[in-house]
């Protein structure tokens, strides 16, 4: 056994948590925002602003009927699958051969795993890696040893896991949209609360609504958590950190308040109970619904990708003749859920709780 955890250090295996639920989840929406992300980004600029390069066919896969053809933000999009696996295989410091070797690993798995693609690259990418790692310098073949060893790996684990993954993942986002129509109330709560924590947390929140293809409803009350923590943060520790910090929170990451939550985690609760009045409004007054890229709804105001996954959502919604105009109702209520009342609840529930002695001077200090 002391010989087998010797070699997995050699390796560089390490079996926890940080390495798995952080680390790579992290990587994994990192991914998930390199290409399909920025890809959804670069066809709404090109369609909205009439950019010709942006809107123009730059390749086609394929011939006759079956020939599919993409935009520059076409491409992104389409390489989801090994931007998450390459992503991964780098937070799990993969060497080179293993890392390259993942491309196919991610294209495979995202094909079988179907809507929920991205959570089946997860899986597969990080048992692919660490058997690539295993074996990677070990023989004097190495250079055909690693990669051929990376590849059966992570193709034979898509094509005996992926589809369940998908099924399962597309059921309980399935469930959650269901839910959230359903009981757009108490869900509207329970989704915006818990995707906007997973926000500030170190872990992803844009990798698990991406896992559940969380949009709709669902999604809406998720951008209205996301929103509810970086804003509210950013605006009740401006006394604190001034336009650098506002900047850094407000269209960066409430993450960076983690190290003064574990010191003080009362500092955490007007953002909190920002979300669970901002997510219901979402749901039950104004209907909101995000019905973009699914990985936009855990972004919240992180370089408006929330808003952006909802105004294209909006021009899906047009173009599918499900919405007939974008409205004035439409952007306000984005304005109030997303901005406005974030900011003003977040910074009311921190004056009361500074009154009453629970948030003190500094506790939402930054060290930018």
């Amino acid at each position: 056994m002391e010989k087998i955890k010797q070699f997995l250090r050699r390796k560089n295996v390490v079996l926890s948590m940080q390495r798995y639920g952080i680390d790579a989840l992290g990587a994994m929406a990192q991914g998930l925002f390199c290409t399909l992300l920025v890809g959804t980004i670069l066809n709404t600029l090109g369609q909205q602003l009439h950019i010709g390069f942006l809107n123009q066919i730059v390749a086609t896969v394929g011939k006759g009927e079956g020939a599919v053809s993409y935009t520059v933000g076409g491409l992104a999009s389409a390489m989801v699958g090994p931007g998450i696996a390459i992503a991964i295989g780098f937070a799990l410091s993969a060497p080179p051969m293993v890392l390259f070797s993942l491309i196919p690993v991610g294209f495979a798995a995202n094909a079988m795993g179907g809507a929920g693609g991205p959570l089946a690259v997860y899986f597969v990418a990080i048992v692919a890696a660490e058997c690539g790692k295993l074996v990677s310098k070990e023989t004097k073949i190495d250079i055909l040893v690693t990669p051929v060893v990376t590849v059966l790996v992570g193709v034979a684990m898509a094509a005996w896991v992926a589809a369940p993954i998908g099924a399962a993942a597309a059921a309980v986002g399935s469930f959650v949209r269901w839910a959230t129509v359903l009981q757009p109330f108490f869900m509207g709560i329970l989704v915006s609360v818990v995707i906007g924590m997973a926000l500030t947390l170190p872990i992803s929140s844009a990798a698990i609504c991406a896992a559940l293809s969380l949009t709709g409803l669902a999604g809406g009350a998720a951008v209205a958590g996301c929103c509810a923590q970086m804003v509210g943060f950013a605006v009740m520790s401006f006394r604190e950190n001034r336009w650098g910090g506002l900047v850094a929170q407000g269209i960066g990451t409430s993450m960076l308040q983690m190290p003064n939550i574990v010191k003080n985690p009362k500092i955490w609760i007007p953002p909190t109970l920002a979300s669970a009045i901002t997510g219901p409004l979402a749901t039950c007054l104004f209907k909101l619904e995000m019905n973009g890229a699914a990985v936009s709804s855990g972004m919240g105001t992180c370089g408006f990708v929330g808003q952006i996954g909802v105004y294209t959502g909006w021009l899906a919604d047009i173009a599918a003749g499900t919405k007939a105009a974008v409205t004035a109702l439409d952007w306000t209520a984005m304005a109030l859920i997303c901005f406005l009342l974030p900011a003003a609840l977040s910074w009311l529930f921190c004056q009361l709780l500074r009154k009453w002695g629970w948030i003190k001077e500094n506790d939402l200090k930054l060290e930018l």
